[in-house]
């Protein structure tokens, strides 16, 4: 015989309230919601939609949306700076531009809080000490994982990059497609929108400029 869904449920909670307990207990401290209350508002939402949540096929689903959030916005409990502050000083007289491209990410936009799908392109020209490359493509990540604005997050990477490593400048170029224009709205799939941030030498030397440029090739390289 089946088990009743409200018994499947019961089986089931305790895995899922284990993967998001680290991320649930960092929520809770910073916004006093309890994962309960997190659940109970999928619950409204579904019902609104016309949806029974009680029904088989919903049953657990405020559980793996609450989950899903847990992932999707665990950038808020982070510092990307942090990510930023252990520097590498042994170059070897390096004193070119550092280039990471095609860093791909996932985000949310703030409006409609649909995904947000798209790649960074990020560039410094360092001050005698570098980072590690990796430590770059966590802070596009960490920046990501927020509610956003596409102008605002390619700012706020750049910001951070040069605040924390001071280097002559700093370059960031994100492309990304927007979800809440293809799947509602105006319905328009198949397009990218290009935002960028240039400081120091990036913005104020045309030559360092177009060599980041150049080097990222934003052209259409599917």
């Amino acid at each position: 015989m089946a088990a009743h869904p409200q018994s499947r449920r019961r089986s089931n909670k305790p895995a899922g309230a284990t993967a998001g307990k680290q991320g649930d207990t960092q929520l809770m401290e910073r916004n006093k919601v309890s994962r309960d209350s997190a659940e109970e508002a999928v619950r409204t939402l579904l019902r609104w939609a016309g949806e029974n949540p009680q029904r088989e096929g919903l049953i657990d689903t405020p559980q793996r949306v609450v989950d899903a959030y847990t992932d999707w916005f665990s950038g808020y409990a982070i510092d990307p700076r942090d990510y930023l502050r252990r520097t590498f000083e042994e170059t070897g007289g390096y004193d070119e531009m550092v280039v990471l491209r095609d860093i791909e990410f996932e985000s949310h936009c703030e409006h409609h809080m649909a995904p947000i799908i798209g790649r960074a392109h990020v560039g410094y020209l360092p001050t005698g000490k570098v980072v590690g490359i990796s430590k770059l493509a966590r802070v596009v990540d960490v920046f990501a994982r927020r509610f956003q604005v596409q102008e605002k997050m390619t700012a706020e990477i750049a910001r951070c990059i040069n605040d924390v490593l001071q280097p002559q400048g700093v370059g960031v170029v994100i492309e990304a497609a927007h979800e809440c224009m293809t799947t509602r709205g105006i319905h328009k799939r198949g397009v990218s929108m290009i935002t960028s941030k240039m400081m120091g030498t990036f913005r104020s030397d045309a030559r360092t400029r177009n060599e980041f440029l150049t080097f990222i090739d934003i052209r259409d390289r599917r």
